[in-house]
């Protein structure tokens, strides 16, 4: 059973989480390409899920934070873009639902987990890098400028700040390229699957 402290953090990642989802749809919404990619490329959801996890207590409390803030996020999205905006609901939400609970929270704890270890820590940090440049921006930084100054410096900092050690640092940079393909093979069946 959590602490009445820990309940609350829970309760104001939800209402974070709820906000965060409403400014992704209206930046979705707002004509402006640069702020629709901030929403939907992963850099700023990976960093987020990152900070979550490298500053909770513990593996199960870093996991459930990330997973009720991106479920939060995700509801708020789904539902101003159904309610708010007319669109109606979208068969994508329980699948987001469900990727919150698991992928989101797993990513959480492994992040937490890697605090204090080198190369396998390096390798999570690595992976969380990669899958920001696996998803694309950098590759195509003329058509997304914005975008991909944001996933350089979002990896910067997942593979040279967060890391705990020198050790730590070093081995992310070394896994940077094999991560990055195998988070870009991770992308690709998600894309498949939504």
């Amino acid at each position: 059973m959590s602490s009445p402290a820990e309940r609350r953090r829970l309760l104001l990642g939800a209402v974070a989480g709820a906000l965060a989802g409403v400014a992704a749809k209206a930046a979705d919404e707002s004509g402006w390409r640069w702020a629709a990619d901030l929403g939907s490329y992963p850099a700023a959801w990976v960093l987020v899920v990152a900070l979550i996890g490298h500053l909770a207590p513990s593996l199960p409390t870093a996991a459930a934070r990330a997973a009720i803030f991106f479920a939060a996020m995700t509801l708020a999205y789904y539902a101003w873009a159904a309610e708010v905006l007319g669109f109606g609901w979208n068969r994508l939400l329980p699948i987001w639902l469900v990727l919150s609970a698991t992928a989101v929270a797993a990513v959480a704890a492994a992040v937490r987990w890697a605090d204090g270890r080198s190369a396998a820590g390096g390798a999570v940090w690595a992976l969380a890098a990669g899958i920001v440049l696996a998803g694309g921006a950098v590759r195509v930084a003329g058509e997304h400028p914005v975008q991909a100054v944001v996933d350089v410096l979002v990896v910067g900092v997942l593979v040279l700040v967060l890391p705990g050690s020198t050790a730590a640092r070093g081995w992310a940079c070394l896994f940077l390229p094999p991560a990055t393909v195998l988070a870009a093979g991770g992308l690709a069946l998600l894309r498949q699957l939504l």
